[in-house]
């Protein structure tokens, strides 16, 4: 493993992967592939921007040339991918998407790796592939993937073609499932980055339903070490759950994240609930700790942590939030909020 093409990687997660990739292995060379939609932002990698073992193509993984293209320019020997439509308000808008990206992207990318005889595939999925965990339990990578929402639906099925050109192919892969991430440089329509812009700005924040919904909060550079172990140490043909094994209900994170920027529970605004929203999620993390990874953050230290990156960082989210953001968030929580007085 010495070039590693990151899909994905101006995005949230994965520009996060490659400045800690970069800083962490003197040897690699980062080629990061992005299709800069409106939550790829060349921003996020402005600190590495001089580094020499970076480089940075614009490209879609739907375009099975130019993928291909870009791993014999490069001599990419490993391709880790976090390209994907990623918010499930956006693919109950428009779900067609979320198919062409996350699942026949995820086709044209193993194909490619097949037929040029990469040395690994590691996909990046998420805990929703699991769909609604009762109490008490806790979700294993051997659970049957039962997704609620297009966005789920379309990374379990790229799971699925991952584990399918493993059998069948031999195709040398790895998967990631993680829990909700947070930190800097996440696009301000997920919900701790709306929720801190927001309260900056003495805006409402839409809370949907009773706010009861429990989710492991995780901070991103801990999912990046996460990564980076199942790379090296990983067993191939096998998929890893990464959170934090500490759950927190929506509104206790909304509490948190507002007295750390000194913020009135004022702000906070019960909306209707979003259609199919899963209640809770949990992860059962005892396949990676076994590897030797521990969170280093706990839920409360990251949500602090990233609103704090949110005041500090005006000049990367203020710009977001006046373009195409605003139509977005008017078609989103315009009608939710007036309904709720």
């Amino acid at each position: 493993m010495k070039n590693i093409l990151v899909t994905g990687g101006a995005g949230f997660i994965g520009s996060n992967f490659v400045i800690y990739m970069l800083d962490k292995y003197p040897d690699y060379n980062i080629i990061v592939y992005d299709k800069l939609t409106y939550a790829g932002n060349l921003d996020n990698l402005l600190e590495v921007s001089d580094e020499p073992r970076y480089r940075f193509v614009k490209g879609d993984i739907c375009d099975a040339t130019a993928v291909a293209d870009a791993i014999k320019k490069y001599a990419v020997d490993t391709i880790v991918n976090f390209a994907a439509e990623t918010h499930v308000d956006r693919s109950i808008m428009d779900p067609d998407a979320f198919v062409k990206t996350s699942v026949y992207g995820a086709y044209v990318l193993l194909e490619a790796a097949r037929e040029l005889g990469l040395e690994r595939v590691h996909q990046i999925s998420t805990d929703e592939v699991y769909g609604h965990i009762p109490a008490g339990y806790s979700s294993v990578e051997t659970d049957p993937l039962v997704p609620r929402s297009p966005y789920a639906a379309s990374k379990a099925s790229a799971d699925l073609m991952v584990n399918a050109y493993f059998v069948t192919y031999g195709l040398p892969v790895t998967m990631t499932r993680g829990s909700n991430n947070i930190g800097p440089y996440q696009y301000p329509e997920k919900v701790v980055p709306l929720f801190a812009t927001n309260a900056l700005d003495g805006e409402p924040l839409p809370v949907y339903g009773d706010g009861r919904q429990m989710r492991e909060y995780q901070y991103v550079i801990d999912h990046c070490e996460a990564i980076d172990l199942v790379l090296h140490r990983g067993k191939l043909g096998e998929a890893y759950n990464i959170g934090t094994g500490e759950e927190m209900e929506n509104l206790t994170m909304v509490e948190i994240l507002l007295q750390a920027l000194d913020k009135s529970p004022d702000l906070i605004r019960h909306v209707a609930d979003r259609p199919g929203h899963d209640r809770r999620y949990s992860l059962d993390i005892s396949k990676i700790r076994a590897l030797g990874w521990q969170p280093r953050h706990t839920a409360e230290e990251a949500i602090i942590k990233t609103a704090h990156w949110y005041k500090d960082n005006e000049w990367w989210w203020r710009k977001i939030k006046s373009g195409e953001f605003k139509a977005y968030y008017q078609a989103q929580y315009g009608k939710r909020l007036a309904e709720s007085g």
